[in-house]
């Protein structure tokens, strides 16, 4: 088969292993800049052109779309489609997983746990938007914001105010979220492709760092996922319409919290962590899907 990777940068971790599994299974692989695509939309005969030549004959598409270019990015996804291409994560259900606040509401309409959330309009009362989520240490997110960044825990019942102000001020968008303390600055990464979980891991921040990114410092360890934890991310991942995703989760009193599911989730942790070849199973769910 001839697969199509769009990713903006051939050495990332990500896209190295997916090209490295698939030529070992004698596929043909194509790492395509999706930022410097065209797309030529036409009746019956849409195309994409790359470095001025037609993508042709291709049999499926992985997408590793990046946040800062989720708009054309998911263009070129649908242009694949509208080619009667199979994509790996569809365009949809890519738009869906990077807005947070459309992604919090899908799962709550399918009866998901989540932090509590509010979400408002530059709303002057920001003293009740703290005690909405239940007073203060809180999280406040921008809804822009990736990989950690622009994601704020407020300690107290002041600054939560004064920052939410800030952002008002600013007029950036952003969401507020109850703080789990019993997960001690810790999350669960579930990855799942093709309705299976094939991995996951416990991610821990550094000290006296509470996002538990690991390219923020934190470390990983593998970990067994309960019953009530496998089905919570398997049903976030469903309800997004996504093959591939990672379902971040919080461990709290009441059960999985799910924090974000996320469309295009990075190898290298998840395959250090675990052991397991991911890109390996990505492969073999192009595989089925695909032929």
């Amino acid at each position: 088969m001839k697969i199509v990777v769009l990713s903006a940068n051939p050495n990332l971790y990500s896209t190295k292993r997916l090209v490295e599994e698939g030529t070992k299974k004698k596929h043909e692989m194509l790492v395509v800049d999706h930022s410097k695509c065209d797309l030529v939309i036409e009746k019956k005969r849409p195309c994409v052109i790359y470095k001025g030549q037609e993508i042709e004959n291709v049999d499926a598409v992985i997408p590793r779309i990046g946040a800062s270019v989720t708009f054309f990015g998911t263009a070129v996804v649908r242009q694949f489609e509208m080619m009667k291409i199979f994509t790996a994560t569809e365009s949809q259900a890519l738009v869906r997983s990077r807005d947070k606040l459309r992604s919090l509401q899908v799962l709550s309409r399918a009866g998901l746990g989540l932090p509590k959330t509010v979400f408002s309009n530059y709303s002057k009362d920001v003293e009740g938007i703290v005690d909405k989520v239940g007073g203060a240490p809180l999280v406040i997110k921008l809804l822009e914001g990736t990989q950690g960044l622009g994601v704020v825990l407020a300690d107290n019942q002041n600054s939560a105010e004064s920052i939410l102000e800030a952002f008002n001020g600013l007029q950036a968008r952003v969401i507020v979220q109850e703080f789990i303390k019993e997960a001690k600055g810790a999350d669960l990464r579930v990855f799942i492709v093709d309705g299976v979980v094939i991995g996951a891991m416990k991610r821990q921040g550094k000290e006296g760092e509470f996002r538990s990114n690991l390219h923020r410092g934190g470390s990983a360890t593998v970990i067994e996922l309960t019953d009530e934890e496998e089905n919570a991310a398997l049903k976030a991942a469903r309800v997004m319409g996504l093959g591939i995703a990672g379902v971040d989760m919080l461990q709290s009193e009441r059960g999985p919290l799910i924090l974000e599911v996320n469309s295009s989730p990075g190898l290298e942790g998840i395959e250090t962590a675990t052991g397991n070849n991911i890109a390996r199973h990505i492969i073999k769910y192009i595989e089925r899907n695909a032929e």
